[in-house]
């Protein structure tokens, strides 16, 4: 498991373990309040866990095993562990009478069982999940690049806010986000593998949406998976920040326009997964119930991870972490919490 770990060489965080607490509730505090803002979003409440039959679950990348468990009182009923809240987002638009323009944003948290624990991975998963509402005719690049600008205007806020909090923090962030495809990535760095192309066009400008994430590329292969049945693959993307602690591309948040009834038939139909138009958040889309929206996860302990300048998400959550990798961490000055 050690050898999964990326080590800082003479790696110490400035801030101890109480300062670490404060410092995650201002960084929570501060950029909820203007991501809110941006996205003329609404807090609401959200379920942690749902009943399989629904089809509200995201599937993630398909091979993930969801959490379940049954409920003594419904009858031994079996629910499960939400993995995110992609799908059920869409449905609380709808069921809770928002309009084009308004969306939510709620706190979610999953449990990923299948996930490979590393610097950036726990099976304790804690992101904002957005959604808004908009018009089929807004279903294009530009409302989706102007949505990342509006995120990438909050995480700028945060910046700045941080820098001021703390005298030994400088703003970390370009002053622009840089828009680049999937396939763009695939035709300037062929010979590497999706993660090192991200690494390369993150280190070279330091904040970077990787857009049009899961359909195939002209070699055949994906830049990565994605569920059928949420983003539309042609209106998506990845947020990436250059991570100058573990110099990597540090993934932040997935998000995009979500399909429509037409994109929803051809993505099921690519994946095998038309069986899943039974449920009944499929149908409402198929037959034009569900409005049409575009939204995304923003992890919230990646987010802390990122502006703390740490090197282990385990210095800005608790969770479970293998015997063998919290005494190496001890060892090198990381402490998990």
């Amino acid at each position: 498991m050690i050898d999964k770990i990326l080590y800082p060489v003479n790696y110490k965080s400035e801030l101890n373990v109480l300062e670490t607490e404060i410092a995650i509730k201002k960084v929570k505090d501060f950029f909820q309040k203007s991501l809110s803002s941006q996205l003329n979003l609404t807090r609401v409440s959200a379920p942690l866990f749902v009943a399989p039959e629904t089809g509200l679950n995201d599937n993630l990348n398909g091979y993930e095993r969801p959490v379940n468990f049954t409920i003594k009182d419904l009858y031994e009923k079996r629910v499960e562990i939400v993995q995110s809240l992609a799908k059920w987002k869409r449905l609380a638009l709808y069921k809770y009478g928002f309009n084009p323009g308004e969306g939510l944003y709620t706190d979610m948290n999953a449990i990923r069982r299948d996930e490979e624990l590393d610097n950036l991975h726990s099976i304790y998963v804690d992101q904002w999940d957005w959604e808004k509402i908009l018009l089929k005719e807004d279903r294009n690049t530009d409302y989706l690049n102007d949505a990342v600008t509006k995120i990438y205007t909050s995480l700028k806020e945060l910046d700045k806010y941080l820098a001021g909090e703390y005298e030994f923090f400088d703003e970390i962030l370009p002053e622009n986000i840089t828009f680049v495809s999937a396939q763009d990535l695939e035709d300037t760095y062929p010979d590497l593998s999706p993660k090192q192309r991200e690494t390369e066009v993150t280190k070279k400008y330091g904040a970077v949406f990787i857009s049009e994430i899961g359909g195939e590329l002209a070699s055949g292969t994906k830049h990565d998976g994605r569920a059928p049945d949420y983003d539309d693959w042609s209106l998506n993307g990845d947020i990436l920040l250059w991570n100058p602690i573990l110099e990597l591309g540090l993934e932040i948040s997935s998000m995009g326009i979500r399909v429509d009834e037409d994109t929803l038939e051809k993505q099921l139909e690519i994946t095998g997964d038309t069986d899943r138009k039974k449920f009944e958040y499929h149908s409402m889309i198929l037959n034009k119930k569900l409005p049409y929206t575009i939204g995304g996860g923003i992890g919230q302990s990646r987010l802390c991870l990122f502006f703390l300048r740490k090197a282990h998400i385990g210095e800005v959550q608790s969770s479970i972490w293998p015997s063998d990798m919290k005494t190496e961490c001890e060892n090198r000055g990381i402490f998990l919490l």
